[in-house]
């Protein structure tokens, strides 16, 4: 991956994938005049000033400085000083338009500002006991053993901000901008000692993957794979959090792959990893997993942009796990996996559930999962009306998603029957949009009931109430609702000639 760093027109300012062959004060020079044309927000130089004149420094880090470098818009802005968290509280006062204290205890004061949030939190150089994830918190004097205890290079950057024009310092200890540039993920410690402290990192750099395009170091998928069994220290709601994160990134299918690649994937979704063992019963020449990750970004391409879909994308990833406990080879060699919608539905509620997913979320997926065969019953048009009615009543407020899913679904390489597969489909959903008018207009009802036109006209129940009826119904399809006095009057009028 080659990200897109600051541009100044059309050149690149600096080209720090080179950086460790370049001489120092060269590299140092180029790598300051990058971070002078980054978008740094006005709310942060002036927060840097107070810290200056206070006697402290002030470093946008992380997160912050990575999307800053890459161009990518961030909801937050995270800082750390040399400042501790009384200090911190001080020189805020009176410019912070409110403050809290909820993570005091762990270094972190949260500000607002405006429309701005921003967490400052003091150097940290913790330790961590190895058996949860919670760190014995210490802090630290410097701010290359601050970023040092960060998750990868790309977020142990730091940026000094303050007004002075050309003085801005940027610090990277770590390689984190050739890392950015070239596109490479890789931890400032080693990645046994990263991982070690917080398991839930590993995760991270699948998510980082799918979220930023990047590829994992060799270093980093190794330790991952030898590690992954530590997953089992973090609670389920954090790996969700993660993994949840990663489906709604760029490119999860290349963040699920390191996942089963590394192992991880048996301590998320082992459902997925279990599809490479069976064969999609349409086309053998791939596996139902490969299958499925390929539904998965064909459902994608169906969403709308600049909208991910956690349902959607959980649904289309997970759609056939059921297939390997239902899998069963027939008589004439064919590989069957009857019923796999069902099982697999029953499956897909478990997993979520034990994942700590709201209920909306598991009902929908699970929903979406049991009905995304109901389809090929369709045939060729075949299907009644009370059939393509209970479609769309099964289906509820999913049938948008439901639409997209089944034709997501179709990865057959034989074009002659996908096209044949998506006419079938075009055809289902003509048949719904014709049968949603028609109830519509067979929902309209005349501005006078059977009851009012025997009172009016003086006539018992029978046939000529329900030719009046019809003769008020087309009224109203055709001139749209009529007042009292007006039904009544054409009532009496069409009676005169009929009656």
């Amino acid at each position: 991956m080659s990200s897109p760093l600051v541009t100044s027109g059309t050149a690149v300012v600096a080209d720090p994938a080179g950086a460790p062959d370049r001489p120092d004060a060269l590299r140092r020079a180029q790598e300051n005049a990058l971070v002078e044309l980054l978008d740094i927000p006005a709310v942060a130089d002036e927060l840097g000033d107070r810290f200056r004149a206070a006697g402290h420094t002030l470093y946008l880090v992380g997160g912050s400085v990575r999307d800053a470098l890459l161009r990518r818009g961030g909801a937050d802005l995270d800082f750390t000083t040399d400042a501790r968290p009384e200090r911190i509280l001080g020189i805020v006062a009176g410019w912070a338009d409110a403050t809290w204290d909820t993570g005091i205890e762990f270094g972190t004061v949260g500000v607002r500002r405006a429309d701005e949030t921003l967490e400052i939190t003091t150097f940290r150089a913790d330790a961590y006991d190895r058996v949860g994830r919670k760190p014995l918190v210490r802090f630290g004097d410097s701010l290359e053993g601050d970023l040092v205890r960060r998750d990868f290079t790309v977020n142990a950057m730091a940026v000094e901000v303050h007004t002075a024009p050309g003085d801005r310092r940027f610090v990277d200890p770590y390689g984190g901008l050739a890392a950015l540039a070239a596109g490479v993920l890789d931890t400032p410690a080693s990645p046994q000692e990263s991982f070690a402290d917080d398991p839930l990192r590993m995760l991270r750099a699948a998510r980082f993957v799918s979220q930023l395009g990047f590829t994992p170091a060799e270093r980093v998928t190794s330790a991952m794979s030898a590690m992954a069994g530590e997953l089992a220290r973090i609670t389920r709601e954090r790996v969700q959090a993660e993994f949840s994160k990663l489906l709604l990134g760029a490119h999860p299918r290349r963040g699920i792959e390191l996942l089963v690649d590394t192992g991880l994937a048996e301590y998320v979704v082992p459902e997925v990893p279990a599809m490479r063992l069976a064969i999609d019963e349409h086309m053998q020449h791939k596996d139902v997993y490969t299958h499925s990750l390929v539904v998965l970004e064909q459902a994608i391409d169906r969403e709308e942009p600049g909208k991910p879909d956690l349902v959607l994308r959980l649904a289309a990833l997970l759609h056939d796990v059921g297939k390997p406990p239902t899998r069963r080879k027939e008589p004439d060699g064919r590989v069957s996996f009857h019923h796999h919608e069902v099982v697999g539905a029953k499956m897909v509620r478990k997993r979520l559930r034990d994942l700590r997913y709201p209920k909306h979320v598991v009902d929908d997926v699970s929903q979406l999962v049991y009905l995304h065969l109901r389809f090929h019953g369709y045939g060729k048009g075949e299907w009644t009306d009370s059939a393509v009615r209970r479609y769309v009543a099964d289906a509820g407020p999913l049938l948008e998603r439901l639409h997209k899913l089944v034709r997501s679904d179709c990865t057959t390489r034989n074009r002659r029957r996908a096209a044949a597969l998506q006419r079938s489909y075009d055809s289902l959903e003509d048949r719904i949009a014709e049968l949603r008018k028609q109830e519509e207009l067979d929902a309209i009802r005349p501005d006078l009931d059977g009851n009012a036109i025997m009172a009016i006209l003086g006539i018992p129940p029978g046939p000529q109430v329900g030719r009046a009826y019809k003769h008020l119904l087309a009224l109203r399809m055709e001139r749209g609702p009529l007042s009292r006095e007006d039904a009544e009057t054409e009532l009496r009028a069409w009676a005169a000639d009929n009656l």
